[in-house]
């Protein structure tokens, strides 16, 4: 908290920073950059302010003051704020249920609604929270916008025939309204727009130096001036009242008021960020600038803020105009400022030839560029790529046409948020086999796994979230192969492990305890592994199971594993150990002993001490090691004989009947099939060492080596 404290006087202080720091061999390139800028903004603001439903004064106002404060606290040399077609229409979608456009009620609700939203962006910046946008994806941004454009160009349908349509119809509403207007369609107005559209299209086909929008605008404008069509009924802007941006008296204290617009506030808020920290970073991949997304949260915040309260309405950055502003020479942020005063100067010098435009004329420029906001590409990208992503974006197109803008916004970011929930709380949980040079690991579904131990990659972190699904997938793959007891877990994606994942760690320790078996680690990143110890968890398993990854096979496979099921019961050959290995078969080459399932042989088991004690009795049981030849020599106990279980399982009656027999091989498995075995010859007093040698280790009891 006291690091946050800390910071906000630096955020705000960015003027003090641009203005100490500013080098005045850029004033001339961005006088140049700004005198650019300003006439396109000039005729945008009065476009996107009747967008809004609001007097064409307020665009003005908006451009002045936006451009302005957005460009002294923002981060961005090159980004422009004012107003942008996505503000507009999202404020007109939001204050239309609420108060008739256009009236006192709706220009006060549009004020306080941008200072709202910029109070939410400044906070946001404030607290540094810029890594919250990030949250929005690509595709409910493309999906918004695209439905957006197509709304914008729907409204614009009765300003260019002059018929009256009301802009909370829709697309379909308005295409039906105007059908059923047909006879009352003002040709004039509808040639004028059609001819700004077309001029609009083709111009940048002849030059891109003068911007398409501006030449649009002021030919087609002058043509009808000359052709005096006002007077065949043509609309016109009318005349602007001239002056500064009056300070506005906004409803602070109507709860009531701020309670209706909160949530239209937090949409305008979240998308205009969006919005505007993915132009200022497309400008700043060309520009090279380093951007600071808390610092531009400031800028937009203080921006919609100061336009709200001096006339305004929300805005935004633009990426038109922030794209010009760097093709036109524009070296820091006082470029875009230099356009709103050019705006504002604009207002009173050209004020008259300004009420000449035509609001056809007007309405083609909006709807061409309206056009420019359905990213066809993009979509095209999207549909092609991960089915979740377009889902999110058709959804959201289709709610931003016929749901209130804010909550397509809302239904698109919970889309997005659940969809990434979904992925994270499913993470891909691998059974891997070596590759036939076992130099990698990869997944192999169509080769058989061990039978003794799971290779697992956890592809995701072990948050609460995901827990349940991992230890599903994990208790899958040891159910997958009967008897499968040891796991191995390679942890290298795992970035994050919560309490939840201790548990389920533990969990699954238990399972495989319990089947006789342990679970080991390798590449265990260095924040999981210090989890582990502090909730205890490395200290129950023991540091001897983290193992390294080059040595982690060999260990196990050598120290760990029971080389009986790798002799007798598996014919695959799983790991590069296991070709160290022979693989007996039965007489005339059958294949090799199908595998016991864990636990299906009940055999009486004598245990290491017991057994210790009746060898020095005086009639001693019969010890049979059923292990190789080569293991037995390595180590036995004392008096027993060797008898391999491929030897005992073709010839068992080579061994006394009366006698007691004991049974001994290394973890037990192959004396319980050579119980079996001798049990189905009708050996009656046949036991078998419990635990095996392993046990018999365990105890330090004498062990004889043949050398």
């Amino acid at each position: 908290m006291l690091a946050y404290l800390r910071t906000m006087p630096v955020l705000l202080s960015q003027p003090v920073r641009l203005l100490r720091g500013y080098p005045l061999v850029a004033l001339r390139s961005d006088l140049l950059a700004g005198l650019t800028v300003g006439l396109v903004l000039l005729p945008q603001a009065l476009a996107f302010a009747l967008l809004a439903g609001l007097p064409p004064t307020m665009g003005l106002y908006t451009a002045f003051v936006a451009s302005m404060v957005g460009a002294l606290w923002g981060s961005s040399s090159h980004l422009n704020s004012g107003p942008t077609n996505t503000a507009s229409i999202l404020t007109l979608s939001i204050l239309a249920p609420l108060f008739l456009p256009g009236s006192p009620e709706f220009l006060l609700a549009a004020g306080l609604l941008a200072v709202l939203a910029g109070l939410i962006r400044l906070l946001m910046g404030l607290a540094r929270l810029g890594i919250l946008v990030n949250f929005v994806s690509d595709s409910v941004a493309v999906g918004f916008t695209a439905g957006a454009g197509l709304l914008i160009m729907s409204n614009q349908i009765g300003p260019i025939l002059r018929l009256s349509i009301p802009a909370t119809e829709g697309p379909l509403g308005s295409v039906i309204g105007a059908v059923s207007q047909l006879e009352a369609v003002h040709v004039p107005s509808l040639v004028l727009g059609v001819a700004t559209i077309g001029l609009i299209i083709f111009w940048p086909r002849v030059t891109r130096v003068v911007p398409a929008v501006l030449v649009g605008v002021t030919a087609i404008s002058l043509s009808a001036w000359v052709l005096q069509l006002e007077g065949q009924g043509v609309r016109l802007l009318g005349t602007l009242p001239q002056g500064l941006p009056p300070f506005t008296s906004l409803p602070l204290f109507d709860l009531n008021l701020i309670g209706q617009l909160a949530n239209g506030a937090l949409a305008i808020a979240l998308i205009g960020l969006v919005e505007a920290v993915a132009i200022a970073r497309a400008v700043a991949s060309h520009s090279r600038q380093r951007l600071d997304s808390n610092q531009e949260f400031v800028g937009q915040g203080m921006a919609n803020i100061a336009a709200g309260f001096f006339g305004g309405h929300p805005c935004s950055g633009s990426f038109n105009r922030s794209a010009l502003s760097y093709q036109a020479g524009g070296m820091t942020a006082l470029g875009n400022a230099f356009s709103g005063v050019f705006v504002l100067v604009a207002a009173f010098v050209l004020s008259d030839v300004i009420a000449q435009i035509p609001l056809a004329v007007l309405a083609g420029a909006l709807a061409v560029t309206a056009w420019s906001m359905i990213d066809l590409r993009s979509m095209k990208r999207i549909w092609r790529g991960a089915p979740g992503d377009a889902v999110i974006m058709v959804v959201t197109f289709l709610a931003t046409l016929v749901l209130p803008l804010q909550f397509a916004i809302l239904i698109g970011v919970l889309m997005s948020l659940g969809y990434y929930l979904l992925r994270t709380s499913m993470p891909r949980v691998v059974a891997v086999l070596p590759d036939l040079t076992f130099s990698h690991w990869a997944a192999f579904p169509e080769r058989p796994q061990c039978p003794q131990l799971a290779v697992v990659d956890v592809l995701g972190d072990l948050y609460f979230g995901a827990v349940n699904h991992i230890e599903e997938e994990l208790l899958r793959i040891l159910d997958a192969p009967p008897g499968q007891r040891f796991l191995l877990l390679r942890m290298h994606s795992v970035q994050h492990c919560d309490i939840s994942g201790i548990r389920m760690l533990e969990n699954v320790r238990r399972v495989v305890r319990d089947r006789g078996g342990e679970i080991y680690f390798v590449r265990v990143r260095d924040p999981v592994l210090e989890r582990m110890r502090l909730t205890g968890f490395y200290d129950q398993v023991g540091a001897a199971r983290f193992l390294d990854e080059d040595l982690a096979i060999e260990t196990i496979f050598y120290r760990i594993l029971d080389p009986a099921v790798c002799i007798y019961e598996c014919e695959w050959r799983a790991f590069r150990e296991c070709h160290s290995l022979p693989k007996r078969t039965l007489p005339g080459g059958a294949p090799p002993i199908p595998l016991l399932p864990l636990g299906s042989v009940s055999a009486p088991t004598v245990a290491a001490h017991e057994l210790w004690k009746m060898m020095h009795d005086k009639v001693p049981p019969l010890v049979v090691d059923v292990r190789e030849p080569r293991e037995f020599r390595l180590g036995h106990i004392p008096g027993a004989i060797s008898i391999p279980l491929s030897d005992l399982l073709i010839n068992p009656s080579d061994l006394p009947r009366e006698a007691p027999l004991i049974l001994v091989c290394r973890s037990g498995r192959r004396s319980e099939r050579a119980f079996l075995a001798l049990t189905e010859q009708r050996y009656a007093n046949v036991r078998i060492l419990g635990g095996g040698l392993l046990t018999w280790e365990g105890q330090n009891l004498l062990m004889a080596v043949e050398t």
